[in-house]
């Protein structure tokens, strides 16, 4: 199976899932379900230029990743010009405590953040480089949030908020991957430079290398729920790029024995989590899942970017849930360590909606009619919850059927009007609105009904 396609990860199937055999692993799954929406964000010295993060440097990837700009005549160059660029970030705008407040009030219940991605920078205070953000060539090292990482942890954990710490397992600036002069020259892909078969003892360092920056997460970062890891081509097999990944995290779960982990497109048995990228499964999987969406087009920070509207949002989440799922939503701060006005406002968007209507939403699993005509559908303890999407120019008729055979003792809306007139049908239950309802001029986002079993 091709793992990126301009950009885009496919994902692992329920077929290569594997269920662990540890109980509290197996606990924080259940957890995992519960959460439903999470907030994500790339952010690094790349959102400096509004380009794709990491992608561009790749040549066997240039012809998607380098759209609308003149590098290609000189990539030499623009990649040493990219690895500068942790010279001039210096987002001293950045509040750690206000996006963990904007988070927590609008329903997220978990950060996954990027500690490092592709291009090898690390927003965190390793020890293992100086391609850091508290390195001395970074201006904002002498800042006092400098060790991002440490203070967007402690922010989200104080606002209850789990740490989902994002990983790339393959990593562009260090010689152990990339490594100069090696076979194959200056035309680069995303793997190593060179075949870790045929250098063993330089693959051995970079095995080495990932290994203390994980444990520096894993140990002096307070509790991590998920290890969220990229890169899925860094694995053994045929792909010869074996980490030994397993060894790494049984070593750590010594000390986070909690700790689930998402290796993603690789699965077996460190895939506790598989990640749908830019897409929702067309059909539910009952197995723990995240689709990892972006609020505009791009993960991380791009000028002028267009944002999903919150009926768009609304309805994305909605459908994601009914299909067994968490939504993780990205968003790509500013470089000067604000996040966007637009993306401020959908994401309050988002949490006033959830506020009156995360009862349909949180905590809730797989209905056997996942979905139908304009209806998802999901269920918690005894009740069934038909959510009824709608467009903004639609109107409400007086009338809804929502097409569900089972027989039911009462229908409310919830954050409404409870036990609806309603009766059975052949074609399901038929439910008369409310007056102030029929006559709202624009159609809801969505009607949300609670549905009480005989």
């Amino acid at each position: 199976m091709s793992e990126l396609l301009e950009g885009v990860h496919h994902y692992s199937t329920e077929s290569s899932w594997v269920k662990p055999d540890n109980p509290l692993l197996l606990e924080r799954l259940e957890w995992f379900k519960d959460q439903k929406l999470g907030l994500m964000m790339h952010w690094g010295p790349y959102s400096q230029i509004g380009l794709v993060e990491s992608w561009a440097l790749s040549d066997e990837d240039g012809t998607w990743s380098r759209d609308d700009v003149d590098w290609t005549t000189d990539m030499a160059g623009f990649k040493r010009e990219y690895f500068d660029l942790n010279r001039t970030f210096n987002p001293i705008r950045f509040q750690p405590e206000v996006w963990a407040e904007l988070a927590a009030e609008n329903g997220f219940k978990y950060l996954t953040f990027t500690t490092k991605h592709h291009d090898g920078f690390c927003m965190w205070d390793t020890h293992t480089t100086d391609y850091r953000i508290t390195g001395p060539d970074t201006p904002f090292h002498l800042h006092q949030y400098a060790d991002i990482c440490r203070e967007l942890f402690n922010a989200f954990r104080t606002k209850g908020l789990a740490i989902s710490a994002y990983f790339s397992k393959a990593d562009w600036h260090t010689p152990y991957y990339w490594t100069p002069g090696m076979e194959r020259g200056d035309f680069m892909w995303r793997g190593p430079s060179y075949d870790p078969e045929k250098q063993p003892w330089l693959w051995e360092q970079f095995v080495q290398f990932t290994h203390r920056q994980l444990e520096e997460l894993l140990t002096r970062y307070g509790r991590i729920d998920l290890l969220w890891l990229d890169a899925g081509w860094v694995r053994g097999g045929e792909r010869k790029q074996d980490i030994r990944l397993g060894e790494l995290v049984d070593r750590m779960r010594q000390h986070q024995p909690w700790l689930l982990t998402a290796d993603r497109t690789v699965g077996g048995p460190y895939e506790n989590i598989v990640t749908p990228e830019q897409t929702v499964p067309e059909q539910p999987m009952d197995i723990p899942w995240e689709s990892c969406i972006t609020m505009g087009t791009s993960f991380s920070f791009k000028y002028e970017d267009q944002y999903k509207s919150v009926r768009e949002l609304v309805h994305l989440l909605i459908e994601t849930v009914a299909k067994g799922g968490n939504l993780a939503l990205n968003v790509g701060p500013q470089p000067d360590g604000r996040l966007p006005a637009p993306a401020i406002d959908r994401i309050k968007g988002l949490g006033q909606w959830l506020g009156l209507h995360g009862e349909a939403i949180y905590g809730t699993r797989i209905h056997d009619l996942h979905a139908s005509g304009r209806f998802f559908f999901t269920r918690k303890a005894e009740h069934v919850y038909a959510l009824a999407l709608y467009q903004e120019a639609e109107r409400l008729e007086s009338k809804i059927l929502i097409p569900l055979a089972s027989k039911i003792q009462r229908v409310d809306l919830v954050s409404g009007s409870e036990s609806l007139q309603s009766h059975q049908t052949d074609e399901g239950i038929e439910v008369s609105l409310p007056a102030d309802i029929q006559l709202e001029e624009q159609a809801p986002i969505a009607l949300v009904f609670r549905l009480w079993s005989q």
